[in-house]
């Protein structure tokens, strides 16, 4: 098996194509638009540096630290600090949570592949809402096509994964992310071009202060975990391949910069599209699917441009599901002793059947409710239960375990030696500042949000 990534790059790119999703290219600037523009990503930096870094840190030590899969990595560790190895099991929750969001996640990217023809053959031409909404609608009221469209991207993401790191998903990596970020440079030439500049960036960017209340920085504290993507084992599992004269906290830094990028260039280059054709910018989800290809279908050039943006958004979802399979696959492999094609075909190939009860909650189960006996969850399908259990409390409760444990359990001088940052001032204030008490506090407040 490879034991090392082949350079730091490599390393970097992967671990910002884990970051970065489909959440990045509408829910941040949605969110930023809608909650105070700069004066909410300012909140959401702080949020990252606090909240979302300190764990990520923590996460590439106890990988590299560990060499081995998540669960392995940390019962390895809690035995070294003088503690049971029964902490293994966070991280072993992290590994579940990852797949299980692999189940769901591929049939929204599926979304994704299926808009990308239609826009590119003209489709989408002169269209209405009335006209993609009815293409979004007959989409998801056809499970076969879901089931297919999800398998598609299933098998992409599993092929690159079986090949192993340097064969498969460095050089897939190596690939992708350059063409993600050419084509939203494409996309955002190409706004400020054919689009309504200044009032997108007064949606963006201009500051209200007055916005800022508790709802909108408990918002910004929850984009700025979630978009990082820790809580799910991912970047245990890489930093496992980490070599050791790697900076983690450089590396860290630089992984949730260039995340946040990403997310602020996504929307210079969808929302002057958005006010040229006097569009919601506000549509939240239904602004992909629904609001953007009316856009596209109606300006110079949008066709192409309509699918680049859709090859964007697989591309940026599947750089995310490599990285979320790979937990699991590491897992097989050492536990099981399993080659890494059987490993990821079966962890794959499990995760596109159980992501037919998400296909089913759009069409022959949208109107069953399992938990429809709850006032709070009356209406939730059973895909809107899934991604709440997983976002909502899955996630949050593994950050925070992880976060007690290099906080309060794991031994000082093992976390100083594997950061080199010695017993200074920035290794007091990461660990018995930020993981001790501010990191549990924000994760608890989310966890509290989301009850």
């Amino acid at each position: 098996m490879d034991s090392a990534w082949s350079s730091r790059a490599v390393f970097i790119l992967a671990s910002i194509g884990a970051a970065v999703g489909l959440g990045n290219i509408w829910k941040f600037p949605y969110l930023a638009g809608s909650s105070g523009g700069s004066a909410f990503v300012l909140v959401y930096l702080a949020a990252v540096a606090l909240v979302a870094v300190p764990i990520l840190i923590a996460e590439m030590l106890l990988g590299r630290r560990g060499r081995s899969h998540p669960a392995g990595a940390i019962a390895r560790l809690a035995v070294e600090s003088g503690c049971r190895s029964a902490w293994g099991w966070v991280g072993g929750l992290g590994v579940t949570v990852a797949w299980i969001i692999m189940t769901y996640y591929s049939v929204i990217a599926g979304w994704a592949m299926a808009h990308v023809w239609p826009t590119l053959s003209g489709g989408f031409a002169g269209a209405d809402a009335g006209v993609t909404a009815a293409h979004f609608d007959a989409l998801l009221s056809s499970p076969v096509k879901l089931m297919a469209w999800a398998g598609v991207y299933t098998a992409a993401a599993v092929a690159i994964v079986a090949r192993g790191l340097h064969s498969g998903i460095e050089r897939s990596i190596s690939l992708l992310m350059p063409a993600l970020f050419l084509a939203l440079l494409l996309l955002v030439a190409y706004g400020l071009v054919e689009g309504e500049v200044a009032p997108a960036l007064q949606f963006l960017f201009a500051p209200d202060f007055s916005r800022i209340d508790g709802s909108v920085v408990l918002a910004a504290v929850g984009q700025a975990f979630f978009s990082i993507g820790v809580g799910m084992g991912i970047m245990i599992t890489y930093g496992s391949y980490l070599p050791k004269d790697v900076s983690l906290v450089r590396s860290a830094f630089l992984i949730a910069g260039a995340d946040t990028l990403v997310a602020l260039l996504a929307g210079i280059a969808l929302f002057p599209l958005v006010f040229a054709n006097g569009l919601d910018p506000a549509a939240g989800p239904g602004l992909v699917f629904v609001t953007l290809p009316i856009a596209f279908g109606n300006m110079p050039g949008g066709q192409f441009f309509g699918g680049v943006f859709f090859c964007l958004l697989v591309v940026a979802a599947l750089t995310s599901s490599i990285a979320v399979i790979e937990p699991m696959v590491r897992w097989l492999i050492d536990q099981r002793r399993w080659s890494r094609p059987k490993a990821a075909w079966i962890a794959g190939g499990l995760a596109w059947v159980a992501g037919l009860a998400t296909v089913l909650s759009f069409n022959l189960w949208k109107n069953w409710h399992p938990l429809g006996a709850f006032a709070r969850f009356q209406d939730q399908t059973f895909f809107d239960l899934l991604d709440y259990a997983t976002s909502n409390l899955l996630m949050p409760l593994c950050a925070l375990l992880l976060a007690l444990f290099v906080g309060w359990r794991m031994s000082p001088t093992l976390a100083a030696d594997e950061l080199g940052l010695g017993n200074g001032l920035r290794f007091t204030v990461w660990r018995s500042v930020l993981l001790k008490w501010l990191v549990p506090a924000a994760i608890a407040a989310i966890l509290l949000a989301g009850l």
